[in-house]
Formats: structure tokens, C-alpha cells, sequence
């Protein structure tokens, strides 16, 4: 066990180190990025199809696509107008720092421009990889159940937003979402959440004007170059 408990700090600490010059990078080009986790089928990319469509060019927004195998999802975000690179990592759950860097060489993201990085779905792995990104947010599907922040405390812990997706669906369903925005507060108090559906566009405003906000509060520390 000692030995495991070692190289997972090893593992981590070289993740940590590419994602601080990650980190570094971005900021030196004023992008926003985003690392975006859920669940499988918690509507990840159902979000940003949704999220680049609605912008429609007034803001360019570039997708690195985290999925064990094929290149369905980054098909899906090309068809809703974004660049999108396809990272696959075979058995691997989750994406890491040195992952991001290569999709920041491919895409080049300049100033202004929002980086979405739709990490593998699931609620453990990907929450324990920094990446480097600017904020991290999670979507909770409400066919997931209203239990899940205290479930899988740690992901919401670090989470700077939360979107609890579907809601069109809360009519069909016994999920409470009262209890599950408790939930939420047990975990982290200060996390802000928004209630969307990325069918029907309720609630979706607000994740632009916080995408905009968020946005605006960066500015380059020195002029764009490619890596």
C-alpha cells in the first residue's frame, strides 16, 4: 500500500506541474477555459451544442472532447459550429493536463475565446486532475437523482458552477430538487447553481450571462503566440 499511496502521489504531482503551465498559458492568452464534468449522460454536449448554436459567432468557442473511444461528440460540436479535437483515452476515465496541452497546441485559442473541455463522464477520476482550466463546472441530469452531491462530495466541493440539466423532465419524475439543492449547499455552500434545460433553453441565459461575465474578467498578460 505504501508503494501505491507513493505513485499516485508522483502521478499527481507531474499532473499538477503541466497543468500550472497550462494554467499559465491561458491566462497568458486571455482565454476562458472550462473543464466540464458530469455523469455519462448527464448532457454535456447536448449543453454546448446548445450553448455554441445560441452565441452563433459572437463568441468563439473552441471544444477538446475527452471520450474513452470515438469521435461522435466532437462530430456533434463541428456540426454546431465549434472547432472541436477528439481526445480518446482508451481505458483511461478521465482526462489529464498533459491531454489539455496537446489540444491547446491543435486549437490555438486566442484572446476571448472560451476553450470548453468535456471531460470523460463519470464523478470521481475526473475530479481528481487538474487540467489547468479557469473554472471547473458540473451538470447534474435530474434523471440522476437528487442524491449525488452527497454522494460524490468531492467533484461538487471543487466546482465553481453547477447546472442541474433536464428540467423540462421534473414533471415526469420523483427527483426533489429542493432536497437536492441542500444537498448541494452540505457540500459546498458558495457553489452558485443554475437550474437549465439545454432541449428547451429555460435557464440558459443565465449560463451565458455567467459564460460572459466570466469572460470579460480576462485580458491577455502579454500578446498571443502559438505554442
Amino acid at each position: 500500500m505504501p508503494e501505491v499511496h507513493t505513485l499516485e502521489q508522483q502521478v499527481l504531482a507531474k499532473n499538477d506541474s503541466l497543468a500550472a503551465l497550462n494554467r499559465r498559458e491561458l491566462s497568458r492568452r486571455g482565454v476562458l477555459s472550462l473543464n466540464i464534468l458530469s455523469s455519462p449522460g448527464a448532457g454535456k454536449t447536448r449543453v454546448l451544442e446548445r450553448t455554441i448554436a445560441d452565441l452563433d459567432q459572437s463568441v468563439v468557442c473552441q471544444v477538446i472532447e475527452g471520450d474513452q473511444a470515438t469521435e461522435q461528440d466532437a462530430l456533434r460540436i463541428r456540426r454546431a459550429g465549434a472547432q472541436a479535437v477528439q481526445i480518446n483515452t482508451g481505458n483511461g476515465c478521465h482526462l489529464e493536463a498533459d491531454m489539455l496541452a496537446s489540444g491547446i497546441k491543435i486549437l490555438q485559442p486566442r484572446e476571448s475565446n472560451i476553450l470548453f473541455i468535456e471531460n470523460v463522464g463519470n464523478l470521481v477520476c475526473p475530479a481528481l486532475f487538474d487540467l489547468g482550466e479557469t473554472r471547473r463546472v458540473v451538470i447534474l441530469s435530474v434523471t440522476e437523482g437528487e442524491d449525488k452531491p452527497i454522494k460524490y462530495p468531492y467533484i461538487f466541493h471543487n466546482a465553481d458552477l453547477l447546472l442541474i440539466n433536464k428540467i423540462d423532465l421534473l414533471p415526469h419524475l420523483e427527483f426533489d430538487l429542493q432536497r437536492c439543492l441542500d444537498y448541494v449547499t452540505t457540500v459546498n455552500p458558495s457553489l452558485m447553481t443554475l437550474c437549465v434545460s439545454a432541449q428547451t433553453g429555460e435557464g440558459m441565459d443565465e449560463w451565458y450571462q455567467w459564460l460572459q461575465k466570466e469572460r470579460a474578467a480576462l485580458t491577455p498578460s502579454e500578446p498571443c503566440e502559438e505554442m
